[in-house]
């Protein structure tokens, strides 16, 4: 099947309209009446949402950061623009799930100034690796619940998607296995500060209860 560039140029637009759909600040806005991105980490995702404003309003934020993502790596597959399981089908479902991170990162909705992406990567890998992103979400909660830290889980859950793909799975295509590698780098780079906070021993454990915004 040929490739028609004009669709799929429409088609990634779509991918990073999705990803720039700010869940945490329109939340925070129209329920709370706060910007999240100035209180707790300062940070536009799940987390500290639900750090921020508690579970009600958290958990909602985190389900549609990850089918965002979910649904923007899946849009090729549903509009059928490359044969089911070629190489092709996937590289395409690898570049419009990036799109969408790039969009949670930087929303065109949001003055370009988002969350770092880790609920909506998992929304993309989950549509390109089902098996592998629910292995890699194992180590995600085991690693939380041991330390209680969010950033060390997600970095661990991160560097676990490409070891688990590859030396376990298989890789599709060769842009897969780059993306896998570039996931696990991303994650690492998007949490730098924490990673810093957490060798001074001064990162903040995950709370479990609603904290005051003020």
């Amino acid at each position: 099947m040929d490739l028609n560039y004009k669709i799929f140029a429409l088609v990634c637009l779509l991918a990073y309209s999705l990803g720039s759909v700010a869940t945490a600040v329109w939340a925070g806005k129209m329920f709370h009446g706060i910007d999240i991105r100035q209180h707790g980490s300062g940070n536009a995702g799940a987390t500290n949402t639900i750090r921020v404003f508690g579970w009600a309003t958290g958990i909602p934020v985190l389900v549609i950061d990850i089918a965002k993502g979910w649904l923007a790596a899946s849009l090729p597959v549903i509009l059928k623009l490359a044969p089911p399981g070629s190489a092709e089908l996937m590289n395409m479902q690898i570049i419009t799930g990036m799109i969408a991170i790039l969009g949670h990162v930087f929303p065109v909705f949001a003055g370009f100034k988002g969350g770092k992406g880790v609920a909506s990567t998992f929304g993309v890998l989950l549509a390109l690796q089902p098996t592998v992103t629910l292995l890699c979400m194992a180590v995600f909660l085991v690693i939380l619940l041991v330390t209680g830290y969010v950033s060390l889980a997600s970095i661990s859950a991160g560097i676990a998607f490409p070891l688990i793909s590859l030396l376990f799975v298989g890789s599709p295509s060769i842009v897969f296995t780059i993306f896998a590698i570039l996931v696990a780098l991303a994650l690492i780079l998007t949490h730098r500060k924490n990673i810093n906070r957490l060798l001074k021993g001064e990162e903040n454990r995950f709370l479990w209860k609603k904290r005051n915004p003020g």
